[in-house]
């Protein structure tokens, strides 16, 4: 396994993530949010298959990695709905501008 293609890959993604969350946009900051968590997958699988070659692969990465898919699955549920809901009352997706909506 070359880690150069792993990792190159991962820190691609973590950098259009970092990228996504500057913006003002809330569905650009959360799939921004989300590259990042796939970037960490990424890192996690192949550190957890860096010995395959010797027929060993840790299922604790693994299993962090499907803990993580599933978790980040309902963050990514709950702030859709949050986003739908702000743009019916405010008619906008921007983040600063509802930011400007506080009490």
């Amino acid at each position: 396994m070359d880690p150069t293609i792993w990792l190159g890959t991962a820190f691609a993604l973590f950098s259009i993530g970092i990228y996504c969350i500057s913006k003002s946009n809330m569905i650009r900051i959360l799939l921004g949010i989300e590259m990042i968590l796939n970037a960490a997958n990424f890192t996690f699988i192949y550190f957890a298959a860096q010995r395959a070659a010797a027929g060993y692969v840790d299922p604790l990465g693994q299993s962090f990695v499907f803990m993580s898919i599933v978790t980040g699955g309902c963050v990514v549920a709950v702030g859709l709905a949050l986003i739908v809901n702000a743009y019916k009352h405010f008619e906008t997706t921007d983040a600063r501008e509802l930011r400007r909506l506080k009490w």
